[in-house]
């Protein structure tokens, strides 16, 4: 008898218990905050799953020849902001001997560079025509 009470009285306590955890409120929160967000690159993508912006590092390329006839390209970081149609209106660039940065759109680009011999900003209209402002 005595045996029969003490599963009588946990059979009753299990079953407050399930109840208990299936009524309480299940609020999920984050306990705490990152404070770094660490990776190899960030993409971020619309609704039909195109990259819009993008930071990423790109790899020194030694070999690659450079508009101006010099050789070699450094380490870049690159932030980039993306159309709908994948074209590039903001470029922001940095090297270990400087920086760029580049906005476009259907008129033309302005491209502004902190990097080589001299800083120059050059307007380049989608017709060709482009005028260079140096120092």
């Amino acid at each position: 008898m005595k045996m029969q009470k003490l599963l009588a009285v946990l059979t009753i306590a299990n079953a407050l218990l399930l109840v208990f955890l299936l009524t309480r409120p299940h609020g999920v929160e984050a306990t705490s905050t990152a404070s770094v967000l660490r990776g190899r690159s960030l993409e971020i993508v619309d609704d039909q799953g195109r990259v819009r912006a993008e930071i990423k590092v790109l790899p020194a390329q030694p070999e690659l020849k450079m508009p101006d006839g010099t050789k070699g390209y450094p380490e870049t970081v690159l932030l980039r902001l993306l159309t709908s149609t994948n074209g590039p209106n903001v470029k922001l660039a940095t090297t270990e001997d400087g920086s760029g940065l580049v906005l476009g759109g259907d008129p033309g680009y302005v491209q502004i560079l902190g990097r080589g011999p001299e800083p120059l900003v050059k307007v380049v209209a989608k017709n060709g025509k482009e005028q260079t402002f140096k120092p």
